[in-house]
C-alpha cells in the first residue's frame, strides 16, 4: 500500500478542517482511500495528513493537480506543505 504524508501550517484549524472535509470527494476521485488527520499538540495549527492510496503515481498526480492547489488556498494553508511518499513495510507487534 502507498501512503502520502502531508505537513502544513494553517491559519485556522477549524476553517481548514471544514474545507478538508468538503474536499473528500476530490481526493476519492483521485484515488485516495481515506486516512487520518493529526495536529501537533505544541503547535495546534500545524497539521499532518496521512492518506492511503493504491499507488504513489496517483498521489503524486493529485498533489500536482489544480484541484489540490485550489484546495490549499481555499482552506487557509499558510506555508509550503511538506510531502512524504511512504510505503507500508512492517507492522510491529506489541
Amino acid at each position: 500500500m502507498a501512503y502520502l504524508l502531508v505537513r502544513h501550517q494553517v491559519k485556522n484549524y477549524s476553517s481548514w478542517k471544514d474545507s478538508f472535509i468538503e474536499d473528500r470527494l476530490t481526493r476519492q476521485k483521485s484515488g485516495s482511500r481515506g486516512g487520518f488527520v493529526f495536529r501537533n499538540t505544541d503547535k495546534p495549527d500545524e497539521v499532518f495528513i496521512l492518506l492511503e492510496w493504491d499507488d504513489h503515481e496517483s498521489s503524486r498526480e493529485f498533489i500536482q493537480s489544480g484541484d489540490w492547489k485550489e484546495a490549499l488556498e481555499r482552506s487557509g494553508v499558510c506555508d509550503k506543505p511538506d510531502f512524504y511518499f511512504l510505503e507500508d513495510v512492517a507492522q510491529p507487534t506489541m
